[in-house]
């Protein structure tokens, strides 16, 4: 008996094992406009991905209180397939209203447009951030470095507590946070996580 194989679900199988791999982009900004007037603004990233000729939202950061060269610890996960132009947008906003980045209350702070395989190869990204229109936003600039997820990644859980820490605060206690970071091969520090 002759079996008939099916070419093309061979290479669909072959196609989602070797041509896509997983890529953690994290995020970090310099010399954002400051559109408030009593302090800082109040960055928000949120990450768009073309599809169709169309732009729709993958996710978005934390908000950054009066921060103009924000690290975000928001790690964007995004699929990574080899043979195709996945475009992206980045766009930074200050947030001032409970309705999401990108509301008629938020002031849009700047866009940059690039590819995941742009980021990948090139492994850090910085580019200037461009208002609408075409506009430079001034001396901001956007930096997305890129890391391909191998294997299966194990976790470590860890418990940390302080005690005794100094009042920083004039008028109230400190709102004391904890951020954790990894040294990269280059000996540059890269932001991991931070706690609430």
């Amino acid at each position: 008996m002759n079996e008939v194989l099916d070419p093309a679900a061979n290479l669909g199988v072959v196609s989602a094992t070797t041509c896509v791999s997983k890529v953690e982009l994290r995020i970090c900004c310099k010399h954002l406009l400051d559109r408030d007037t009593l302090n800082k603004s109040d960055p928000c990233v949120v990450l768009l991905m073309q599809s169709q000729g169309q732009w729709a939202e993958v996710e978005r950061s934390e908000v950054i209180r009066s921060n103009l060269n924000p690290v975000f610890a928001k790690v964007f996960t995004v699929d990574y397939y080899f043979e195709e132009v996945q475009k992206l947008r980045f766009e930074v906003y200050d947030i001032h209203g409970h309705g999401g980045p990108g509301t008629h209350d938020d002031d849009f702070l700047g866009g940059m447009e690039c590819t995941v395989g742009q980021i990948v190869a090139q492994k850090r990204v910085s580019k200037p951030l461009f208002l609408k229109y075409g506009k430079p936003a001034g001396k901001s600039t956007i930096t997305v470095t890129s890391e391909e997820i191998f294997g299966d990644n194990g976790f470590v859980e860890l418990f940390f507590r302080a005690k005794k820490l100094d009042d920083k605060d004039l008028f109230s206690k400190s709102d004391p946070f904890l951020e954790i970071y990894r040294i990269n091969d280059d000996g540059s520090e890269q932001l991991v996580h931070r706690t609430e």
